[in-house]
């Protein structure tokens, strides 16, 4: 059977699944890239479909894939239509991202130094991407930025983007994930076209990489992005990194790339402040245009404390309730329109500590929450712990499986069914993670 056709079949059973109104929307846009072993890449038309669905549809679409073919373990997303988009403008404009390379990063046009509100947690990373963007010579390579999820790394990788568009046109800039990284670089092994990659590559006049940590325990990919820093490096041209760690805590990293990552300027952005907060949500009302009731905006930012994208989303969700319903915007209607999140900012439990009370109630060590041990006394605490993280935080599967020695999203959803079927069938299981999350709230 094609690829063509097992997407077909699969789509169909998550349509069963879903029903026509969610399937037309989230998964009918959906196009089947390739398959690479036990992964399949999937195309979507925008950055927005691949998170909502990878966050809400993933486990349908994955069922339904093992339904028409058991090989397949993984999947992955791609936003094609974005890339098509970006080769057409670099095509008529010669200044960001050429050849045959495929993208699945497009600029986006919100996410300029003009609109990046700057605070103490991250105006030491601004200031070093305006830097960066601004000179015509390499002052510091690579930049490495890092940070927890939503606190602005990429906001502030797209600004130097389109910066450098502006000021340096003719500069060749290649913007794109570790991810399709590694998807192209495998590709090309496996189409015996590496030279051509590596050529596509090396040719950049401003490499930018986002989500580095993807690579982390990839020794091919590795290896190869090993030879293209050096390679760039040697031509005295700018490399850009983001990642959710600092290089010397990228667990998986080979220790060489680990030194090469942290040859030029480092630059971390903290959590964010109750000021800083406010302040993002001030800028993003006047450019929704509505009129917010200060003191919502005051229990907004004092709230909402996980990081910067959930709190643009809360505030979102507020002014489309109230346009959507006609009702007036209060501290009353947004407590109640916003319980789930605010429930789960409350409770403040991170994965750390969920780790950690796994391990004291199973009496193992810490540390084993991120070994590749497989033996049961250590497999089965860290799957509890995998699944209380995806319960008791609003992390998203492969932020999880980071913070568990790198794994990738499917152990993670394993871990998850695992666990919810040993609920149902062992009282004891169930009775420790009863006792673990007491504990934890």
């Amino acid at each position: 059977m094609s690829l063509d056709n097992k997407w077909t079949e699969a789509k169909s059973l998550v349509k069963d699944d879903l029903g026509d109104t969610l399937y037309s929307r989230w998964i009918e846009p959906i196009n089947v890239c390739q398959q690479i072993e036990d992964t399949v890449l999937l195309a979507v038309p925008t950055n927005f479909m691949k998170d909502w669905i990878s966050k809400n549809y993933l486990d349908n679409i994955l069922d339904s894939w093992n339904s028409v073919d058991s090989s397949v373990s993984k999947l992955d997303f791609m936003v094609m239509d974005a890339a098509k988009d970006e080769e057409k403008e670099s095509s008529e404009n010669d200044s960001v991202v050429k050849s045959d390379i495929k993208f699945d990063i497009s600029l986006d046009s919100k996410l300029k130094f003009e609109n990046f509100v700057v605070g103490k947690t991250n105006e030491f990373a601004y200031s070093a991407a305006k830097r960066i963007a601004n000179s015509d010579k390499v002052d510091f390579n690579p930049l490495f930025l890092y940070g927890g999820v939503g606190l602005g790394k990429t906001h502030l990788m797209n600004a130097i983007a389109w910066e450098i568009k502006e000021k340096f046109p003719k500069k060749k800039v290649v913007y794109m994930s570790a991810e399709n990284f590694m998807y192209q670089f495998i590709t090309a092994l496996r189409s015996n076209t590496a030279m051509d990659f590596k050529n596509s590559f090396r040719s950049a006049d401003v490499l930018m990489i986002d989500d580095i940590q993807f690579v982390c325990g990839k020794g091919t990919t590795q290896e190869e992005f090993f030879h293209t820093f050096n390679a760039l490096v040697d031509q005295n041209k700018q490399i850009i990194i983001s990642a959710d760690k600092s290089p010397s805590d990228l667990e998986g990293m080979e220790l060489r790339l680990k030194t090469r990552l942290g040859w030029g300027l480092v630059a971390d952005i903290h959590p964010t402040t109750y000021e800083l907060r406010l302040g993002i949500l001030q800028s993003k009302s006047e450019n929704l245009n509505t009129s917010i009731p200060e003191d919502v905006l005051d229990f907004l930012a004092d709230n909402i404390t996980s990081n910067v994208r959930e709190l643009e989303g809360a505030l979102n969700r507020v002014v489309a309730h109230s346009e959507l319903v006609g009702r007036p915007i209060t501290i009353s209607s947004t407590k109640e329109l916003l319980s789930d999140i605010l429930r789960a900012n409350n409770q403040k439990v991170t994965v750390e500590d969920i780790q950690k009370s796994v391990s004291n109630h199973y009496n193992i060590k810490n540390s084993e929450m991120h070994s590749d041990r497989r033996s049961r006394n250590v497999a089965r605490p860290r799957q509890i712990a995998m699944y209380l993280s995806k319960q008791m935080t609003s992390f998203s599967l492969p932020e999880i499986g980071r913070k568990f020695g790198g794994r990738d999203h499917t152990t993670v959803m394993h871990a998850i069914k695992t666990i919810n079927n040993l609920i149902k069938e062992d009282t004891s299981i169930k009775e420790d993670i009863d006792i673990i999350s007491r504990n934890l709230v």
